[in-house]
């Protein structure tokens, strides 16, 4: 048992003197824990090479942006990821599996302005596209008093729209 242990030991450390490929991976501390969020350059093999490895990847990762179980990430993700995908480089597609690697309830609130985002997630240029796409959405489609503050929670409940001072508009 105490051999296994080692030999786990030296396997972790071997892991740890790796450096990521990756100009955007991540490493965010949040709400006292530390995360570590890197995209695992094993799972997607980033192969531009020929037409069918190009497409298989365009499928594997438009798959990925809309089967994320956060509806309304499904959407957001995967309508950005299907219009943009067939012209990304190598470069933004790491960068885009780098977005997609970041956990859902997070990503939401730094997408929608709720929080503001670590500095690296907002240097990736594809989470930027993204989120000024959906700021966008957001500022022409949905009414201001619907809307948290920027940084504040947004806790209102689904009746709200009662009596004649609720909002007549937006997101509930």
């Amino acid at each position: 048992m105490a051999s296994f242990r080692q030999a786990l030991l030296r396997f972790h450390q071997n892991l740890a003197l790796i450096p990521p490929k990756s100009p955007y991976s991540l490493l965010r501390s949040h709400a006292g824990s530390v995360s570590r969020l890197y995209s695992n350059d094993a799972s997607i093999d980033v192969d531009l090479s020929s037409e069918e490895a190009r497409r298989r990847l365009h499928n594997r990762l438009l798959y990925r942006s809309r089967q994320r179980g956060f509806l309304e990430l499904d959407l957001v993700l995967g309508n950005w990821v299907e219009e943009h995908i067939r012209s990304m480089d190598e470069l933004r597609i790491r960068a885009l599996v780098d977005v997609l690697d970041l956990e859902n309830p997070d990503l939401w609130k730094w997408l929608t302005g709720q929080e503001q985002p670590p500095k690296a997630v907002s240097s990736n240029p594809v989470f930027t596209a993204i989120q000024s796409k959906v700021l966008g959405n957001l500022n022409s489609h949905c009414a201001t008093e619907t809307r948290s503050n920027p940084g504040q929670p947004w806790v209102r409940g689904w009746d709200d729209k009662r009596g004649l001072d609720g909002p007549k508009h937006g997101n509930q």
